[in-house]
């Protein structure tokens, strides 16, 4: 039996759902995959998936089996193109993984620049919310926390942030501009709707004097656990809410949202680029991490000069 055969139509198994897509992908028969996999099995002596009419999934040996098998695979492909690179193009598959608000804010408008500079770079990205994401599976791991986020994990901050209030023009004209913090409780808000529930109460943090804060009283018009929603709905008049400068950044530099109560936040924030805890870290990782920190920095400074000015 070759070994890493059936350890690769394992893991494509998965990957792709089933046998039959497997075979597909790797251009072989559903007979031939079902017996590797067979034959792994064997060799382990241990049942590595559920097999049923409609689906196959991982038994708990499996799911250990599989996290291993793609730390081995991965580094066996990576020592491969190391030895065997004779020019200095790049090549391979960069696997990411995002909340979906940075893959839509942070990652998409990365990917045209990014795919004409390293043409043979294929971007594998998975969009999906994680409490513990399995930052061990993926290349590099795009995560959100708080300015003082402190992990056992290994990773790159991507950039420092604050949360500013922000509103549209049109609003502002119809409602006023509010002055002082206290204002805020004679417009309409839109609030972020967090997992603990709804918070009337807005804490206003000021961005250069980190002892000082207000906590204000707002009846919200709008609530939602959906930070588009509610910057969409910012942008269409509804009121004012509080967001990101990377992520409201399109927006702020066409003039379609403008900051409003400078200095005052809500927040501090961080974003954070989490490797695999592996000593060999991937050329092609190398140049995608250099490039997301240069092009998000560029873009929040030219948001923040955009705001400064306004």
């Amino acid at each position: 039996m070759d070994r890493l055969a059936s350890m690769r139509v394992f893991q494509k198994v998965i990957d792709e759902g089933g046998f039959a897509a497997a075979g597909r992908a790797l251009d072989i028969s559903p007979a031939v995959v079902t017996r590797l996999v067979a034959d792994l099995e064997d060799h382990l002596g241990t049942r590595l998936l559920q097999r049923t009419t409609r689906r196959v999934s991982l038994t708990d040996a499996g799911e250990s089996y599989l996290e291993r098998v793609r730390v081995i695979l991965q580094d066996l492909d990576e020592a491969h193109a190391l030895v065997s690179s004779q020019t200095s193009e790049l090549a391979g598959v960069l696997r990411l993984l995002a909340p979906p608000v940075l893959a839509m804010h942070v990652l998409a408008p990365l990917v045209s620049e990014f795919r004409q500079a390293y043409p043979k770079i294929v971007l594998d990205i998975d969009v999906e919310s994680h409490r513990e994401p399995p930052v061990e599976n993926y290349d590099i791991t795009l995560m959100g926390a708080q300015a003082s986020f402190d992990a056992n994990v290994i990773a790159r901050k991507v950039l420092s942030s604050v949360t500013v209030l922000l509103a549209s023009p049109d609003y502002l004209r119809r409602r006023g501009t509010p002055a002082r913090p206290e204002d805020l409780s004679q417009h309409d808000c839109l609030r972020f709707k967090a997992p603990s529930g709804r918070q009337r109460g807005w804490r206003l943090l000021h961005e250069q004097d980190t002892t000082r804060f207000v906590d204000i009283e707002v009846q919200p018009v709008l609530w939602a656990n959906h930070t588009d929603t509610l910057m969409l709905a910012a942008r269409d008049g509804a009121g004012i809410t509080a967001t990101t400068i990377e992520l409201a950044a399109p927006l702020i530099q066409t003039g379609q949202l403008v900051r409003v109560l400078s200095p005052w936040i809500t927040d501090r924030l961080a974003m954070y680029a989490a490797l695999p805890s592996r000593k060999f870290m991937p050329r092609r990782t190398e140049v995608f991490l250099d490039f997301l920190i240069e092009r998000t920095r560029e873009r929040v400074n030219s948001a923040m000069l955009t705001c400064n000015s306004c």
